[in-house]
């Protein structure tokens, strides 16, 4: 089992900058691969942000430049840099971690508004 917080989020005029935090807890060291999900009101859940145990990234189009992504290999903590966010970043964010298993665990959620 993988219990999964992500802190961070808030309210932050375009242009600004936020990190989020994603804090495992219980199997960690099962842990494989770790992304950052999105979803805005109205619309479908999409991964913005994507690593794995080896490093390798992957960024949503619209996030490349802007967002980085990265892991704490020791707490396997994955943080999201995100920096020049407009209000389309406007979202809840969420972790997801995927086990050597195949099992998949999600965060709350926690909530990034841009707006002035």
């Amino acid at each position: 089992q993988v219990q999964l917080v992500e802190s961070g989020g808030g309210l932050v005029q375009p242009g600004g900058s936020l990190r989020l935090s994603c804090a495992p807890s219980g199997s960690i060291f099962s842990i494989y691969f770790m992304a950052w999900y999105r979803q805005a009101p109205g619309k479908q859940r999409e991964q913005v942000s994507s690593i794995t145990n080896d490093g390798m990234t992957n960024y949503l189009d619209s996030v490349k430049g802007r967002f980085t992504i990265s892991r704490d290999k020791a707490t396997n903590t994955m943080y999201l840099q995100m920096d020049n966010l407009n209000p389309e970043d406007t979202a809840v964010y969420y972790c997801h971690a995927v086990t050597s298993n195949a099992l998949g665990y999600w965060g709350q959620g926690t909530q990034v508004t841009v707006s002035s």
